[in-house]
């Protein structure tokens, strides 16, 4: 009767711990759709009840989707097999079934495996985590260059590799939203990448630590006021992808919305030699300490 009740309790520990794993990493019933063939561009956005990560729109998203899901199934064993031990260990030894107590003090082979059954663990943890790390340091053979640089508020974006023009990218207030266009997200400016090459981002700050972070991408990376940074991402698929600055900069903080378009190259080629044209007839942008836009847009929203 005994070992019934214990295997019954060992089956239901069990039993949670598959469906939770199957909750965390991403049935298709709890995932926002993805692009395929005919269908229309993948939104890279936060989603209603999403439980996982977003979905993965490049190499490195998928990189970091498949070390999420080793250290979960490593962390539903653990919570597992603790479980399972401390229910065997207060059913086996409860007072009624053992009157007298054991004295054992220490047990050699049993501290030796709690030793080093945690560092192989760590070891298993560790080694794809340094390689995930080098992993998204850069491209060796990037074909496009960005420069990243993050301003209070607002971010401002180079192309050194296509005429060395650039521009700024402010906030869509709220008051000037278009249909389909996503609250706090929206920016009037996106950053326009070809789909399927390796960008290469360079990324600096201007008075702040800013963070430049695209969740669908899998890229983040600080803009730091004197230094530069690199990093690299890239579009698997056409798309919108969203992100914001998740360092606290400021005030406005929350008014530094990221958008990067990836679109099929002759489109992006096209938007370069309108971009070149555009971007150089309103000559270079001095900055202010805070721009009118993000003034605008903050005392809008503070006014509600």
């Amino acid at each position: 009767m005994r070992r019934k009740t214990v295997s019954r309790f060992a089956g239901l520990l069990a039993t949670l711990g598959v469906a939770a794993a199957s909750l965390m990493s991403g049935a298709p019933a709890f995932a926002q759709p993805v692009a395929g063939e005919g269908e229309p561009p993948m939104i890279g956005a936060p989603y209603n009840w999403g439980m996982n990560l977003q979905p993965a729109a490049g190499p490195i998203k998928d990189a970091i989707h498949d070390f999420n899901s080793l250290v979960l199934w490593l962390m539903i064993i653990i919570t597992a097999f603790v479980g399972i031990l401390l229910a065997w260990v207060a059913f086996r030894f409860r007072a009624s079934a053992n009157p007298v107590p054991s004295r054992t003090s220490h047990h050699t082979l049993l501290e030796i495996a709690w030793t080093v059954v945690p560092v192989l663990i760590l070891l298993v943890i560790a080694i794809p985590s340094f390689r995930l790390m080098y992993y998204e340091d850069r491209a060796p053979d990037a074909t496009l260059t960005v420069n990243v640089t993050g301003r209070q508020w607002y971010w401002h974006y180079a192309y050194p590799d296509q005429g060395n023009f650039g521009f700024d990218s402010y906030p869509v207030q709220e008051a000037d939203l278009k249909p389909g266009q996503l609250r706090n997200l929206d920016v009037d400016e996106p950053m326009v990448i070809p789909v399927g090459q390796d960008i290469r981002i360079i990324t600096t700050g201007e008075d702040v630590i800013h963070s430049f972070f695209v969740p669908s991408l899998g890229v983040q990376k600080y803009t730091i006021p004197g230094r530069t940074l690199e990093t690299w991402l890239r579009a698997d698929r056409p798309g919108t992808y969203y992100g914001q600055c998740n360092q606290i900069c400021g005030q406005n903080h929350w008014l530094m919305p990221i958008v990067v378009k990836a679109v099929p190259q002759a489109e992006f080629e096209s938007w370069t030699a309108s971009a070149r044209q555009r971007f150089a007839a309103e000559g270079p942008v001095s900055p202010a300490p805070v721009p009118t836009k993000v003034a605008d847009a903050a005392a809008a929203t503070l006014a509600r």
